[in-house]
């Protein structure tokens, strides 16, 4: 179902690296309000769904939100 490929949109060059930006970046995607904590949260509401497009839909974003974790 989903494809990917392991390879920049754009090519980057890191000069230096800064530890703050690093941090803040990792709270997005990994904190409780990161991509991780929004994925579970899609993924778990499709199962009280009464309505089967709407929960296929709800898997659909979850999984997709998956896709955006910090795993990679």
């Amino acid at each position: 179902m989903w494809r990917y490929e392991k390879r920049l949109q754009y090519p980057v060059e890191i000069k230096h690296t800064d530890p703050k930006l690093a941090k803040m970046i990792i709270s997005q995607l990994g904190g409780p309000d990161g991509e991780l904590g929004a994925s579970l949260r899609y993924l778990n509401q499709r199962y009280a769904m009464p309505y089967p497009n709407v929960a296929a839909l709800l898997t659909d974003i979850g999984t997709e939100e998956y896709a955006h974790g910090w795993w990679k």
